[in-house]
């Protein structure tokens, strides 16, 4: 599979609520950082984080998906499910780095509309 294909099979899987599946696309070591919020580091961070934060799946609307070499950036909407009885909706940039065909680093830029 190339890198963009990797990208919506994974996030296709967490769109369905399947977390491990999604993990399973992922790197061992893997780092998400979230500018201006926080960093994440590994699998076992990762996985409380979607635990915690896809309470419902979350909505994804991708407005663009460039692929190069071991990047892929893509922009659009994500709908998150927050405290508990409220859709929000965000704009976001999600730069991500691929190792041997695994999504290894994601820097995110997220704004709430």
């Amino acid at each position: 599979m190339d890198n963009k294909t990797v990208l919506k099979t994974a996030n296709a899987a967490v769109s369905e609520g399947d977390h491990e599946t999604f993990l399973s696309y992922c790197t061992d070591d893997a780092k998400w950082t979230f500018t201006g919020d926080r960093t994440l580091s590994g699998k076992q961070e990762i996985r409380r984080y979607t635990a915690e934060t896809y309470k419902k799946p979350p909505k994804f609307d991708v407005e663009y998906m460039i692929a190069e070499g071991d990047y892929v950036t893509v922009t659009g909407t994500i709908q998150l499910w927050e405290d508990g009885d409220r859709w929000n909706t965000y704009d976001y940039c999600d730069l991500w780095r691929f190792e041997n065909g695994k999504m290894a680093e994601l820097k995110a830029f997220v704004i709430k509309k």
